[in-house]
């Protein structure tokens, strides 16, 4: 049990994300935000129970299957990677590969839910299509700086993927046709582009080196990208 339930992040960066949400509770209830999450469905008390789901699944990894851990010299029990400090547990010889509900399983049906939403809300694929164009980019992006933390998993700058879904989605939003569906099309491709982006960039393609690492449990969508996915979807309702 202690494999798949467990906080991997600092006490001061589970504060920071909360300190984030807590913020923006009043924006989405008194309407400033999310007018475009209310036509693709999303009330505000939906997206802060998809945020709280979010944030507080960050705790459950579902493991998928194991790989031998290769032998891995540890130094340090904090490790210090762009600003942040992981939690690092001891090296163990194998290595539990789980999916983290709030990281990867979450993001996963809302995108796809988005997805579905794009194509009936605007008769079309146009808005689909330029989400799937900046999950290339936002992989790309994220596969260049994601960096292996021996104990830890897959790690990637906190900054990145919600700043490359913001460009991404504000350029190819442009190109989305009419105002009614440009409404909708930032928040879309924001979300989608900087979830999806993350989760392949940092963790799909990077699979094959999870042996390396010596970690007891390397989660898809966990340490390491979680912080990235999460204000990806703040980001998103701020766009929104």
């Amino acid at each position: 049990m202690g494999r798949c339930i467990f906080n991997p992040f600092s006490l001061i960066m589970m504060a920071f994300l909360f300190a984030v949400l807590i913020f923006l509770i009043p924006l989405l209830f008194l309407s400033v935000i999310g007018g475009a999450f209310a036509k693709l469905g999303f009330q505000p008390w939906t997206v802060l129970l998809i945020l709280l789901f979010t944030l507080f699944g960050s705790l459950v990894n579902i493991p998928l299957t194991t790989v031998q851990s290769g032998p891995v010299r540890m130094e340090k029990t904090y490790n210090p990677f762009y600003g942040w400090v992981y939690r690092i547990p001891e090296v163990a010889p194998e290595t539990t590969v789980a999916i983290n509900l709030g990281g990867a399983l979450i993001p996963l049906l809302i995108s796809l839910y988005l997805m579905a939403e794009s194509v009936i809300l605007s008769g079309g694929y146009t808005i689909l299509a330029l989400a799937l164009v900046g999950t290339l980019v936002v992989t790309l992006v994220t596969n260049r700086v994601a960096r292996p933390v021996p104990g830890l998993g897959i790690a990637t700058p906190f900054f990145v993927p919600p700043l490359a879904a913001l460009i991404v989605a504000l350029i190819l939003s442009g190109f989305a046709g009419g105002s009614t569906v440009a409404v909708i099309a930032a928040p879309v491709i924001a979300y989608i582009s900087g979830t999806l982006g993350t989760l392949i960039g940092a963790d799909l393609l990077n699979l094959r080196r999870l042996g390396e690492l010596g970690a007891p449990v390397v989660s898809i969508g966990g340490a390491g990208t979680f912080d990235g996915v999460f204000l990806t979807g703040v980001l998103a309702a701020f766009l929104a």
